[in-house]
């Protein structure tokens, strides 16, 4: 049902196609078709050489129609948001550093430079600290997630600014984007998944 592939998988075995059913091969085509070439353009590694699927997609073969309304969400999401790309990848990276996710921080270093993020910020990103050149927005909306993963709230003062900067959409925006990537260090941590070498 699944091989070993130099330990990306973390706790699970990378699965293969062939031994899939029919509602796990629908989402690891989906993967195969859309993740695998967003990530190979943002310059990291969703599959491996051999077509099988790593980092968070490996084990959302586990639960098909769970994994198929989260993927229509994140898209959702992205799709569908007045943040702009840099300010989502502030909110990702800042999700990625309080849950010290290696694979998520790797691949969303990787998407934040590409949205333009100096490196110097990325990397303090990762390392859970608030870089000194990011916009207003970024440094409201990398505040919001750090208090939203750290204390589960924003205190009045927080809300306020982020209501003023963002807008309340944008707050709205910023909580589920927050939640989505909260899902996704969750499924890395809990099979221990690394970052490809």
């Amino acid at each position: 049902m699944s091989i070993d592939d130099g330990g990306l998988g973390g706790r699970l075995r990378l699965y293969e196609r062939a031994a899939l059913d029919p509602g796990q091969r629908e989402v690891f085509d989906w993967l195969t078709k859309v993740a695998v070439p967003w990530a190979e353009s943002a310059k990291f590694r969703a599959g491996t050489d051999t077509g099988r699927l790593i980092g968070p997609f490996n084990p959302a073969l586990l639960t098909p129609a769970i994994s198929s309304a989260f993927l229509e969400l994140a898209v959702t999401e992205q799709t569908n948001t007045s943040l702009s790309k840099r300010c989502r990848e502030v909110i990702i990276l800042s999700v990625g550093a309080v849950w010290r996710a290696p694979y998520e921080l790797y691949a969303h270093c990787a998407v934040a430079l590409q949205a333009g993020l100096p490196d110097k910020a990325v990397r303090t990103l990762a390392d859970g600290g608030l870089p000194e050149d990011l916009t207003k927005d970024e440094a409201v909306a990398h505040r919001v997630a750090r208090a939203l993963s750290v204390e589960h709230r924003l205190d009045d003062a927080l809300y306020r600014e982020a209501e003023a900067t963002l807008g309340p959409a944008g707050v709205m925006e910023a909580a589920v984007l927050t939640g989505i990537y909260h899902t996704v260090c969750a499924v890395l941590n809990a099979f221990e998944i690394p970052a490809p070498a």
